[in-house]
Formats: C-alpha cells, structure tokens, sequence
C-alpha cells in the first residue's frame, strides 16, 4: 500500500492470545486497513491503513468487543497540542493528560503511537492486573465481585426462601452472564463465532434450560474469576517490558549559559549538556564531558561490574552514575537512546510470530468448531441412538463445550516467547521476533567475525623490548612521538603510557614520514619509531633482536622499533587480543554440539596466531562476499547457520545466515540487518541466548502438555460422569494460569 500511515493503540482488557486473535480479526475486516499487529505483552495494536480509516470506529470496536481502545499520541505530539486527540469512546481523558511521558521511539514517518506509550501508558492502567492498583478497582475485577455477590445472595435466599431458589440463581447468572453474553455477539459479528465467550454463553443458557441454574451461576462466577487471573498473571509478563521503560528518569538537569535547571528528560534536544550528580541514573545517551566516576551498566547491559569512565567515554540512558558529578553532552534524542530501541526492538519482535506459534493458531482455528461438533454430539447421539437420559448428556456436552476452549493452548507459545523476549533484552540479548529465538536454539554451526568480536577491535601493547633503553625509557619516549595522533596504534603507545604511569617527555618538530613512521626532537636529540624495515635502513639491527621481533611478528604482532639518535633504543609490539572471555564462549559453543569457524579480512599470519589462541578454525583474508559465501557452503552441507558480527562489511553474511546476530557496539547497518544483538558484546553470552532459545521451546513444549493434558483428564472423566461443569471450567481457566505462570520462569536468571 502506497502512502500507507502506522497508528498505534493502546488496548486494554487483553489478556491471551485469543483476545490478540479477536481484535486482530475484527480490525483486519474494517475498510482501509492493510495490516494489523497485536502485542498481548504490550497491551498494544499497530495498524497499516491508508489514512482514509475512520480510527474511532476502531475505538468503539474494540469496546464492543470488550477491549477498550484509544490511540497512542507520540511524546511530541502530546506535548504541542493537549486537545483535538483522537481517542476511542472509553478514553479517560483525565488519565490520559495526566500521563508522564516517558522515552519513545517510532520506526515509521508517519508513526502516531511510540515504544514509550505502548510500554508506558499501553502498560499502565490494564483491567486486571496490579499495574495501576488492586485488582478490586479494575472494570472486571469489580464485575467479578459483584457476580460473587450475586451468587451468595442467591444461596442465602435460596435457604431462606426456598420458593424463590430458581430465580434467585437465575438472577445471579444474568449479572455475570449478560456481559459475557455482549462480548460474544460482538465477536461473532466481528468475525469470530467460536469465542470462549459463547462456549461460555451457550453452556450457561444450556443449564438453564436443563434447570441446573445454581450451577450455571457458579460457573459463569468461576469463569469470570478465571478471567481475572489470567489478566493478573499476563500483567507480570508485562512488569518486566514496562520496568525496561522506567529505568530512564522523567527530568534532567540541562545546563545552560552556565546555569542549570531541571527539564523534563524526553525534551532534551541532541548537543544538550546535561549534570548527573552522584547516585542519579543518566537520563539521556552521551559522552563525558567532565568528570571521572564509576558507572554502573546493569540495568541496561547486564554486566555486574560497575565500569570506570572519564571524559571522551560513551554513556547510555538509565545506567546509574556512582561516585562523582558528571557532564554529558547528549548524544541521542529520547526516542533514540539505548533504552528506547530495546524496548522498540522487544515490542517488534513480540509482534512477531515463531513457527510454532503461527501454527498453533491455525491448528485452533480448526480446533474450537471441532469441540462445539464433538460437544453437540455427545449431547444429542446417546439419547437418540440408546435412549439415555437427555439431561444428563445435555450436561455433558455443556461441559465439554467448557473443556475445549482453547485459551491455555493459545497463550502456551506466546506467553514463553514474551518472558524470553524480556528475559533476553533485561540481560543485553535481543531478538527480532519468535522466530529468531526458535531458531537460535536450531543453530548447528555459528561463524564468527574477528575483530570487535572475538578481539576487542582495538591494539593494545602486548610487549616492551628493552635494547639500549630501559623499558620505562622505551614507552615513555615513543609516548611522546604519539602525542595528539588518533592512529590506533599510536592510540595504544599512549593508552599503556597512561595505565603504567609513565612521565611523558616533550617532543618538537614532530614529523610523520609517509610509510615509515614518526620523528621528532626529544632533549635535542632527533628520536623515530617506525616499522622494522624502516629502522633497518637507518641503523644496523643485530641478529639476535631481528629474531625477536620476527618472532612477534609470527604471533601476528605489529612491532615499531624506537631509535635515539644511532642508538637502537627498543621496540614496542600491538595486536588486538582476544576478548577476555572468548575462549571459554567458543568452548560452551563447543560443548553445546556448534561448530565455530572465524572469518576475518585480517591477514593470515595475524588471524592464524588469533585462532590459535582461541582454539577455532580460520578462514583469513576474506573480503564482504567471501564472508557471504563461506556462510552459504556452510549451509549447503547442512549446517543451520548463525553468523556473529559487528561492521558494515559484516552485513551481507549476517543477511546471508539463518541467524545473523550483531555484537556489542555494531553499527547500524549491521544492527539493522541482523536477527539479533548482544548488547555488552560477550562471546559467552551468545551461548546465553542459545541456551535461552532451548529453555523457550522445552517450555513451550510443557505448556502445551498442561493445555492439552488436562482437557485430555477432564474430558473423560466428564463422559463417564465423574466431573461435571465446575470442574470444567476450572480446567479451562486453572490451564491457563498454569501455563502463563510456567512461562513466567523464563523470567528467572539464565544461569
């Protein structure tokens, strides 16, 4: 669709994937609208229309339908204008302008909602669940106490005047069941006649016509306390996306001409500075400007150690300054911050459908007219064909009716995912959708990128050689030739100067020799450092330190060799090491049954010496295509294969694999293109998010045991008459719990 607009909406009352599937069914039939998607974790619904859509009439849908809507306005939006908002008929508008905003992001030109309403306002306020306050408060959760009620004054009055027992009871069911009722006519006009709604309905009017109307009072009571369970347990699930949101403070301490004040944080325009004292969390991305403190990254990257950082070092929104004030110049609008693109990412991917999932809910829409067929059935052929009593088949073929809805099957893959999905994203592990993380758990074979992936992406100096200086002399004097050069190498020299404390000279007439190296005056004396050849062509180097430095350099070591005048000072050697945990990554891979290969465009002296430390298989010298086609042999013999990396030359092969998954600080090309991100860049954390996949899909395999299971006990103890409809609605609804709250282990630490 050309021209197509993205709205936002923030549903409430949505509970399961059956709700998901009724509002996603109805919207989808009204003119205009050219996709739907429905988050039950988020509370949300994004729709693709062609703007001519009449977004109240999706409002009072949805209400109908007994979810109340309203459209999503962006921080921005709100903020320019606080009347003329959309809103569906069951707007609060009270509630609504008096929301606090907090960071958002949207992925669309013409996006109306953001991450932040969805995981903010789409969050607070659901009916059943604790977001907002107790349960008792809530529209349904008052409904159910109100039909509670209903049903011990009927019992009362039953005692007490016996005439009046069946009405009484009567009563009592019409106060829960009329509700009940008018979302399932809603539904079937909408285009979903086989609603748990009119299971529920037809059972409840069916013991009313056999007379067994006290136990058709209980069971619509039961149902609707069911019902508030199931919206207590997905409001868990849902703590967890929206506690991600809530990290990032609402205001800022903005400085500005040299006085500060205190702003709200998603106003904060890139370029700001901004003071974070002691204590606070960071409000906004940025870099110091001043100051010197430990950060603590937890909240945003899961690591437990807090890091120290000075000025030139990057910070994110919602980590927690330590010990001292701090300046940071923002980086990136609220929208744009760390915390807005994991929560943007996990409210995509949840939108996103695994396998499993999409063909549980095909095998459901199948499944819940086979049960009103098997129902009827077992309602009408026993008294036809054998002569047995109507009532009592009647009964059971109600409560059959109760035992098949398919609630607890629906959510069994759904829930999972979702607690994976945040599981992951609390921990820095982020995946695009089901399918990514049922996938990541099939993964046979994972290439590897080499630098910023299994190396730190930067030299480091890995060994001071002393020849006619001291090594203090060597580094101090080669320091004072790199002072002020941004070359990484250079970059290194200074790095180690600062770590060993080393006293830095002043040079003159500093001056780079195009391919060789660099010169300057040092105390009058005219010092270079520079590669070996170059050295060799200025003074004669013995045997003996030839060999040493051959020797590093076999280790895939760059060496620069320091001259003082004539005298052969020393030699300095780099090379970007390994990441401090790749090894032991790379082995819980291995015992994992993944085979691990290195593809890097490093040449094959330096990436041999890498892969031999590493203990992993090496393909050296590879341009972008070859990483895409290594991937694709790969392939070819079978392996299912994942491809890690972090640059832009990383990107065809991570487009090319199974899964491609980007590491750390990747650019956004490779974000973009890849299924999935380690935040902090760990290697062992990408056997985190396997293991992870592997939990989710035994998971999904026990909900789906407890859904079917169940049904299974109950839907023989009913024939033989042992259960009746008590029990059958607790099956349904006591499934459901269960399978949400097992899903909600995913939720626990991954180790």
């Amino acid at each position: 669709m050309d021209n197509a607009v993205k709205t936002r909406f923030r549903v409430d009352g949505m509970d399961c994937a059956s709700c998901a599937n009724k509002i996603d069914t109805a919207v989808r039939r009204m003119p205009g609208i050219a996709d739907v998607s429905v988050s039950v974790t988020t509370g949300t619904m994004t729709i693709l229309h062609d703007g001519t859509t009449d977004l109240d009439a999706i409002g009072q849908k949805l209400s109908g339908l007994g979810y109340p809507a309203r459209e999503v306005k962006s921080a921005q939006e709100a903020s320019t204008s606080t009347a003329g908002h959309r809103h569906g008929p069951d707007c609060n508008h009270e509630h609504h302008s008096g929301h606090d905003h907090g960071p958002h992001g949207h992925d669309h030109a013409h996006t109306h909602g953001d991450q932040d309403a969805a995981v903010g306002e789409g969050l607070h306020g659901h009916d059943h669940g604790p977001a907002e306050g107790p349960w008792w408060k809530s529209r349904k959760g008052r409904l159910t106490i109100v039909s509670g009620a209903a049903l011990a004054a009927a019992y009362a009055l039953g005692h007490l005047v016996p005439a009046i027992e069946t009405y009484a009871f009567i009563a009592a069911l019409l106060v829960g069941l009329l509700p009940i009722g008018r979302r399932a006519v809603m539904a079937a006009l909408a285009g979903t006649p086989f609603s748990i709604e009119m299971l529920m309905t037809i059972a409840a009017l069916g013991a009313l016509f056999i007379n067994a109307t006290e136990e058709a009072a209980a069971v619509v009571f039961l149902f609707l306390v069911g019902e508030l369970l199931e919206g207590v347990a997905a409001g868990r699930a849902r703590e967890s996306i929206r506690s991600l949101s809530a990290l990032v403070p609402k205001t800022a301490v903005l400085e500005e001409g040299g006085k500060t004040r205190e702003v709200a944080a998603n106003s904060l325009a890139v370029g700001s500075v901004i003071l974070v004292r002691p204590g606070d969390r960071i409000s906004a991305d940025g870099v110091i400007l001043s100051g010197d403190a430990t950060i603590d990254e937890a909240p945003v990257t899961g690591e437990s150690v807090p890091v120290r950082k000075a000025a030139g070092d990057p910070v994110f929104a919602g980590t927690i300054n330590g010990d001292a004030a701090l300046r940071i110049r923002v980086t990136a609008q609220a929208e744009d911050n760390t915390i807005a693109r994991v929560v943007r990412l996990v409210e995509e991917a949840q939108e996103s459908k695994a396998p499993t999932e999409r063909f549980i809910d095909s095998f459901s829409r199948y499944y819940t007219p086979a049960v009103v067929l098997v129902a009827a059935l077992v309602a009408v052929i026993p008294p036809l064909l054998a002569g047995a009593d109507w009532n009592e088949w009647i009964y059971k073929g109600l409560a059959i009716l109760l035992i098949g809805c398919p609630c607890a099957l629906v959510i069994s893959t759904p829930a999972a995912i979702a607690a994976a999905l945040s599981s992951g994203a609390r921990r820095g592990l982020l995946m695009k959708g089901g399918a990514v993380l049922e996938g990541l758990g099939k993964l046979t074979a994972i290439a590897f990128d080499k630098t910023g992936t299994l190396t730190q992406g930067k030299p480091v100096v890995t060994d001071i050689l002393p020849f006619g200086k001291t090594g203090y002399e060597v580094l101090a004097l080669s320091a004072a030739l790199e002072v002020g050069s941004s070359h990484p190498l250079a970059l290194a020299i200074l790095e180690r100067a600062k770590e060993d404390a080393v006293e830095i000279p002043s040079a003159t007439e500093l001056r780079a020799l195009g391919g060789k190296g660099v010169s300057a005056l040092i105390d009058g004396v005219e010092v270079f450092l520079g590669s070996p050849k170059s050295a060799a062509e200025r003074v004669n180097l013995p045997l003996a330190h030839s060999r040493a430095i051959a020797a590093l350099n076999d280790d895939g070591k760059t060496v620069s060799v320091l001259l003082v005048g004539n005298l052969l000072a020393g030699a300095i050697a780099m090379r970007d090491e390994p990441r401090a945990d790749a090894v032991a990554g790379l082995e819980s891979l291995k015992q994992a049954g993944i085979k691990t290969v290195m593809l890097t465009g490093d040449n094959r002296r330096t990436a041999g010496a890498i892969a031999a430390r590493l203990g992993i298989e090496v393909h050296a010298e590879l341009m972008p295509e070859d990483k895409q086609r290594i991937v694709r042999e790969l392939q070819s013999q079978g392996f299912i294969t994942g491809k890690i990396g972090d640059g832009i030359n990383d990107a065809p092969a991570l487009a090319a694999a199974d899964i491609g998954i980007a590491m750390g600080g990747a650019t956004d090309v490779a974000l973009e293109t890849a299924d999935a991100a380690v935040l902090h860049g760990r290697v062992g954390d990408i056997a985190l998010m396997i293991e992870l996949s592997r939990r989710t899909m035994k998971n999904i395999v026990q909900n789906i045991t407890i859904a079917l299971g169940l049904k299974a006990v109950f839907l023989v103890t009913t024939i033989i008459g042992i259960t009746g409809l008590w029990p059958a609605i607790l099956a349904d609804t006591g499934a459901t719990v269960l399978v949400t709250m097992n899903a909600l282990r995913l939720l626990r630490p991954i180790r």
